[in-house]
């Protein structure tokens, strides 16, 4: 099994082909984000054998040359967006090192098998959750459930409430679950910082003789 197959599957799904009908319409029409070679971008760059850890946003940064098909992560030569610059202060506040991703592109944690994904895969410029409730949530719904039953030992990093909704799919005998308020300004102080998610990402990583994640 890889991601390839998985999402071949899915692609067959009476509400995909809706969906990618309407998606298509709106990359030919407006400014959508990401690129639209790299809306499965997470999957291309975290392999399937080697997943970890989950961490999942909510929708694309919709600022221009911002979203590269990674939750959170940006191009380097792109400013940090506020939520990144908190959860790498996190990292520096919780391992007490600077994160080797300052510049904000977090394509290493994706190849060390840090699954970096939205709850919504695209978005239109300057208009956040702008593309809600066209199918893409029932796509990361069903990935997650792939996920849940297919694999053991899973860290799920779930930020803010709409990620933690994704609980429900998951199995606590079999996986780990970590939560908090989400790392944007307005929530980051209400117990974000202090969660040390990173640390205990790596506790639990050591504790099944995993490798660890140079975050």
């Amino acid at each position: 099994m890889d991601w390839k197959t998985i999402i071949d599957q899915e692609r067959e799904k009476d509400y995909f082909v809706e969906l990618k009908k309407v998606i298509d319409e709106k990359y030919n029409s407006t400014t959508i984000f990401p690129e639209k070679k790299n809306i499965f971008k997470a999957f291309e760059l975290t392999d399937y054998e080697n997943l970890k850890i989950i961490i999942i946003g909510q929708d694309p940064y919709h600022g221009e040359n911002q979203a590269q098909g990674l939750a959170f992560s940006t191009p380097k030569d792109v400013k940090n967006p506020p939520s990144l610059v908190n959860i790498l202060k996190e990292i520096q506040l919780d391992t007490k090192k600077p994160s080797i991703n300052t510049d904000g592109d977090l394509t290493s944690w994706a190849k060390q098998g840090v699954l970096l994904i939205n709850t919504i895969l695209t978005v239109e410029e300057a208009k956040p959750k702008s593309h809600h409730n066209l199918g893409w949530e029932i796509f990361t719904d069903n990935i997650i459930k792939h996920i849940n039953q297919n694999f053991d030992n899973i860290i799920f990093i779930l930020w803010g409430a709409n990620a933690i909704k994704m609980s429900k799919f998951i199995d606590k005998d079999k996986h780990h679950i970590l939560t908090s308020p989400h790392p944007s300004p307005l929530s980051s102080y209400r117990g974000f910082f202090g969660c040390k998610h990173f640390s205990k990402s790596n506790d639990i990583l050591r504790g099944l003789d995993l490798e660890e994640i140079v975050w």
